[in-house]
Protein backbone atom coordinates (compact mmCIF):
# COMPACT_ATOMS: atom_id res chain seq x y z
CA UNK A 1 0.00 0.00 0.00
CA UNK A 2 1.29 3.51 -1.02
CA UNK A 3 2.50 5.91 1.13
CA UNK A 4 -0.79 8.54 0.34
CA UNK A 5 -3.17 5.86 0.24
CA UNK A 6 -2.10 5.12 4.10
CA UNK A 7 -2.32 9.09 4.80
CA UNK A 8 -6.01 8.85 3.40
CA UNK A 9 -6.31 5.74 5.32
CA UNK A 10 -5.16 6.68 8.88
CA UNK A 11 -7.17 10.14 8.46
CA UNK A 12 -10.63 8.36 7.58
CA UNK A 13 -9.99 5.79 10.49
CA UNK A 14 -9.66 9.24 13.27
CA UNK A 15 -13.03 11.11 11.47
CA UNK A 16 -14.89 7.59 11.58
CA UNK A 17 -13.75 7.35 15.15
CA UNK A 18 -14.13 10.53 16.53
CA UNK A 19 -17.60 10.29 14.88
CA UNK A 20 -18.90 7.12 16.48
CA UNK A 21 -16.84 8.46 20.11
CA UNK A 22 -19.38 11.47 20.19
CA UNK A 23 -22.39 8.67 19.79
CA UNK A 24 -20.98 7.47 23.27
CA UNK A 25 -23.34 8.45 26.20
CA UNK A 26 -22.88 11.93 28.33
CA UNK A 27 -22.34 9.70 31.37
CA UNK A 28 -18.99 8.65 33.35
CA UNK A 29 -17.92 5.69 31.51
CA UNK A 30 -19.53 7.21 27.63
CA UNK A 31 -16.73 10.72 28.37
CA UNK A 32 -14.44 8.62 29.54
CA UNK A 33 -14.16 5.98 26.27
CA UNK A 34 -15.18 8.75 23.98
CA UNK A 35 -12.08 10.74 25.60
CA UNK A 36 -9.78 8.06 24.79
CA UNK A 37 -10.67 6.99 21.44
CA UNK A 38 -10.54 10.12 19.86
CA UNK A 39 -7.11 10.72 21.45
CA UNK A 40 -5.78 7.23 20.47
CA UNK A 41 -7.63 7.04 16.56
CA UNK A 42 -6.25 10.65 15.94
CA UNK A 43 -2.52 9.73 17.28
CA UNK A 44 -2.87 7.06 14.78
CA UNK A 45 -3.35 9.51 11.60
CA UNK A 46 -1.07 12.14 13.17
CA UNK A 47 2.27 9.68 13.69
CA UNK A 48 1.85 8.21 10.53
CA UNK A 49 2.02 11.69 8.60
CA UNK A 50 5.15 11.95 11.06
CA UNK A 51 6.93 8.51 10.19
CA UNK A 52 6.37 9.60 6.67
CA UNK A 53 8.37 12.55 7.37
CA UNK A 54 10.87 10.78 9.71
CA UNK A 55 14.34 12.52 9.04
CA UNK A 56 16.22 8.74 9.27
CA UNK A 57 15.47 5.52 9.21
CA UNK A 58 15.36 5.02 12.87
CA UNK A 59 13.46 7.67 13.61
CA UNK A 60 10.68 6.24 11.39
CA UNK A 61 10.80 2.70 12.94
CA UNK A 62 10.08 4.65 15.92
CA UNK A 63 7.30 6.66 14.47
CA UNK A 64 5.89 3.52 13.61
CA UNK A 65 6.14 2.02 16.89
CA UNK A 66 3.88 5.02 18.62
CA UNK A 67 1.50 4.16 15.36
CA UNK A 68 1.34 0.64 16.28
CA UNK A 69 0.58 1.17 19.93
CA UNK A 70 -2.05 3.72 19.07
CA UNK A 71 -3.75 1.65 16.49
CA UNK A 72 -4.14 -1.35 18.88
CA UNK A 73 -4.75 1.11 21.58
CA UNK A 74 -7.72 2.17 19.60
CA UNK A 75 -8.78 -1.23 19.33
CA UNK A 76 -8.94 -1.90 23.12
CA UNK A 77 -11.39 1.37 23.43
CA UNK A 78 -13.51 -0.22 20.14
CA UNK A 79 -13.65 -3.50 21.40
CA UNK A 80 -14.67 -2.20 25.01
CA UNK A 81 -17.15 0.02 24.52
CA UNK A 82 -18.87 -3.19 22.29
CA UNK A 83 -18.18 -5.00 25.23
CA UNK A 84 -20.03 -2.64 27.60
CA UNK A 85 -22.97 -2.15 24.95
CA UNK A 86 -21.82 1.39 24.47
CA UNK A 87 -23.96 1.51 21.40
CA UNK A 88 -26.76 -0.78 20.40
CA UNK A 89 -25.61 -2.52 17.10
CA UNK A 90 -23.83 -0.42 15.81
CA UNK A 91 -21.81 -1.60 12.18
CA UNK A 92 -19.94 1.12 12.16
CA UNK A 93 -17.85 -0.08 15.21
CA UNK A 94 -17.65 -3.29 13.90
CA UNK A 95 -16.09 -1.82 10.64
CA UNK A 96 -13.61 0.16 12.98
CA UNK A 97 -13.03 -2.43 15.25
CA UNK A 98 -11.77 -4.35 12.03
CA UNK A 99 -10.08 -1.47 10.22
CA UNK A 100 -7.65 -1.16 13.69
CA UNK A 101 -6.91 -4.41 13.37
CA UNK A 102 -5.70 -4.20 9.38
CA UNK A 103 -3.92 -1.17 10.11
CA UNK A 104 -2.00 -2.55 13.44
CA UNK A 105 -1.28 -5.44 10.56
CA UNK A 106 -0.14 -3.20 8.44
CA UNK A 107 2.18 -1.27 10.31
CA UNK A 108 3.20 -3.87 12.26
CA UNK A 109 4.76 -5.85 8.56
CA UNK A 110 5.85 -2.10 7.84
CA UNK A 111 7.95 -2.04 10.93
CA UNK A 112 9.12 -5.46 9.90
CA UNK A 113 10.35 -4.74 7.37
CA UNK A 114 11.75 -1.05 8.13
CA UNK A 115 14.27 -2.82 11.09
CA UNK A 116 15.16 -5.70 8.58
CA UNK A 117 16.14 -2.87 5.85
CA UNK A 118 18.18 -1.38 8.97
CA UNK A 119 19.90 -4.12 9.84
CA UNK A 120 21.14 -5.10 6.25
CA UNK A 121 22.10 -1.61 5.75
CA UNK A 122 24.31 -1.92 8.68
CA UNK A 123 25.82 -5.18 7.74
CA UNK A 124 26.80 -4.00 4.19
CA UNK A 125 28.92 -1.77 5.49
Amino acid sequence: MMERDLKIRTKKFAHDCVKIALLFPKNKLGNHLQGQLIRSSTSVAANYRAACIAQSKKSFVAKLSIVIEEADESNFWLEFAKDENILKDNELMEKLINESKELTSIFISSRKTAQENLISKVNNH
